[in-house]
């Protein structure tokens, strides 16, 4: 393996790698809190629509899925502010239909012959400079709105009829939560794909919930364990030839079984 760090491919995986896993945390994290672990799939599973709608215009991959990502985690806000207890129909009707119109708009676009499993498992190996760049200013930007707004964020995510009553612009956070949620979801489906982004989202979060005590803790710790199961994997993955994202999440799926068995037992 450390041969392989001289190909840029491998050195744009590993920085991918890295700044997918920080978003992860930071924002698996806010799912959890906000209860809202189905939205990660429903987005994920949306944002195919946005594939297939880049792949029927000539656009790039990342566009298209962004900005289909955010537009549904906008109607997910319109509809779910005042009544968070519908979002899973919700997501459920988005999920169902993005998933069909990327199916259908790849139908139609003439001779063009989609690879399907990068995208429902993951190409980390593939990340291009482009990439990485979008997966930088996304990550920026997450910790800037975090850090600026991080009380108004933890208000809104544990009571929002309290931070209402504060003056908090409510729907103004809860929108902001679910358009970096749809983005992170984007960026992340590169390297584990839009099968698993839920795991990679969530189980490093569950591990980093039972050993902090706030919410920036587990954000921090959170986004640690993402780095070492996306690294363990990627190595996995590159010595034994097998597919980097289901590599990925079952590292994952290995650490949180052992950490249940320990946490258990102590």
């Amino acid at each position: 393996m450390i041969e392989a760090l001289s190909f840029t491919f491998v050195q744009h995986a590993i920085l991918a790698g890295i700044l997918v896993s920080l978003a992860a945390g930071i924002i698996g994290s806010l799912i959890v809190v906000n209860r809202m672990v189905f939205l990660a799939g429903g987005i994920a599973h949306t944002s195919y629509g946005g594939i297939g709608l880049a792949v029927f215009l000539g656009l790039p991959i990342f566009l298209g899925a962004s900005l289909f990502a955010v537009a549904a985690a906008i109607l997910v806000a319109w509809l779910t502010l005042h009544d968070r207890s519908r979002i899973d129909t919700f997501i459920g009707l988005i999920w169902a239909v993005g998933m069909a119109i990327g199916v259908i708009l790849i139908d139609l676009t003439p001779g063009y012959n989609v690879d399907l499993m990068s995208y429902l498992f993951g190409s980390i190996l593939a990340v291009e400079t482009g990439d990485l760049y979008f997966m930088a200013i996304l990550l920026a930007t997450i910790i800037a709105i975090v850090t600026l707004r991080y009380r108004d964020i933890l208000a809104v995510s544990y009571d929002s009829q309290y931070a209402a009553l504060r003056g908090i612009n409510v729907p103004l956070i809860y929108t902001t939560i679910l358009v970096l949620s749809a983005l992170t979801v984007v960026v992340a489906i590169k390297v584990v794909g839009l099968i698993l982004v839920i795991s990679l989202l969530t189980m490093p979060t569950y591990i980093a919930e039972k050993l902090t005590h706030s919410l920036a803790g587990m954000m921090a710790v959170s986004g640690l364990l993402a780095i070492l199961f996306t690294l363990t994997g990627l190595v996995l993955s590159y010595t034994f030839n097998l597919t980097s994202g289901a590599a990925i999440i079952l590292v994952s799926a290995v650490f949180l079984g052992v950490f249940l068995l320990v946490h258990r037992q102590a």
